[in-house]
């Protein structure tokens, strides 16, 4: 079976994994300060704050944020699940836009629509690793004081305006699970620029502990004298994820070079295919997570169907959130993202796939849509 996604972790990994076995303590450790400095060097970011997962990244910088009960988030209906709920966790409401039909981003002018007296704060989603308009949004923020929250989680390593993604909005948060274009296993992290609000994040994320009296930097010193003033979480990475983190790092440009050669090899073989329409991406600032056609003429499931009869996994990314039984609301109408839902299909992309693994992804696919234009049924190859 070629998988739709996949980690690519080896010895480098496991090294690092080894070394913070030998630490001996696996908690919020040495590795995590390191793996923070690391991140702030690559994106030419500020403060860094690691977390267990992307999800509490979000959670976290929306309550670091002050955003509660009664107040409203817009947010693209098309994103993974995790963006919504970061959302509702909080208290406040997940206000849900439409995209832009070329691109599947968020539509600024419904957006525009949709802010509101108790709007506190724009969700950009960079869907595929595909940079929003930030200029855009950041007028937004500018003309009604809205806090901009970057859910950046398909897009570590991709830029707008040769400038990379996390340091735009208010707060960018970047997802390390085990699919993303870097791996820490599991795990996410704050980007900001803001020292009061990094202080925040940070305290918040341990469990809301104020190490008053610590004189030190170091894990080894750190003093047990602290308060707690504040509402906090159990969000931290621990030193293991953290280990896996800084191995990953040192590959990432190579890994995210490998994954556009793939997508400008998918996009080279489908561009003329009549039932496929390609999403605008540009690969120069997109490092790219995942690989989405739109499938013309309702033939998006009968192809999913037939790769998956080839041992080709692919994917839908995603149910838009609208539709959820939780966050459905009547009368709600996002056109472009429903006719998208419709026909997207999330094909092979990760950095284990060989080129005959791509190559046969083609074959396979084109060999679908040749059958269905000559009306034959296609066979196993």
């Amino acid at each position: 079976m070629i998988k739709v996604s996949q980690g690519c972790l080896g010895e480098e990994e496991a090294k690092e994994v080894l070394s913070a076995f030998e630490y001996g303590y696996f908690g919020l450790a040495a590795k995590v300060d390191e793996f923070e400095q690391e991140l702030k060097n690559y994106l030419g970011a500020s403060f860094a704050i690691a977390t267990n997962s992307g999800t509490n990244a979000m959670h976290l910088a929306l309550d670091a944020l002050g955003i509660g009960k009664g107040d409203e988030v817009i947010v693209p209906s098309l994103t993974f699940v995790a963006s919504f709920q970061a959302i509702s966790a909080t208290g406040a409401i997940p206000i849900a836009c439409d995209v832009l039909p070329e691109t599947l981003l968020i539509d600024v002018e419904d957006v525009r629509k949709k802010i509101s007296e108790n709007t506190k704060a724009i969700m950009p989603v960079h869907y595929m690793g595909n940079p929003c308009d930030m200029d855009a949004l950041l007028k937004l923020k500018e003309l009604h004081g809205i806090r901009i929250v970057e859910d950046a989680a398909h897009a570590f390593g991709s830029t707008f305006k040769d400038k990379k993604i996390g340091g735009f909005g208010d707060i960018t948060c970047f997802s390390f699970d085990s699919l993303k274009n870097i791996t820490c296993g599991e795990g996410g992290v704050i980007i900001c620029n803001e020292k009061e609000l990094y202080e925040l994040c940070r305290k918040k994320r341990n469990l809301g502990m104020d190490r008053k009296n610590q004189t030190t930097t170091s894990w080894k010193d750190r003093s047990w004298s602290y308060d707690v003033d504040t509402q906090g979480f159990r969000y931290h990475m621990s030193n293991i994820n953290a280990a896996i983190g800084l191995a990953q790092l040192k590959k990432v440009d190579k890994f995210i070079s490998r994954r556009r050669e793939i997508c400008n090899k998918y996009d080279e073989a489908f561009r003329t295919e009549s039932n496929i329409k390609l999403l605008r991406v540009d690969y120069t600032t997109a490092a790219p997570h995942i690989y989405v056609i739109r499938v013309r003429n309702n033939l998006r499931d009968p192809l999913k169907q037939h790769l998956k009869e080839q041992d080709i996994e692919t994917g839908i990314s995603y149910i838009p959130n609208h539709l959820h039984t939780f966050y459905r609301k009547h009368g709600l109408n996002l056109p472009e993202t429903e006719k998208a839902y419709k026909e997207i299909l999330t094909l092979p992309l990760h950095c284990k796939l060989s080129d005959s693994d791509v190559d046969r992804v083609i074959a396979c696919t084109r060999e679908f849509l040749d059958q269905k234009r000559n009306k034959v049924s296609p066979t196993k190859v």
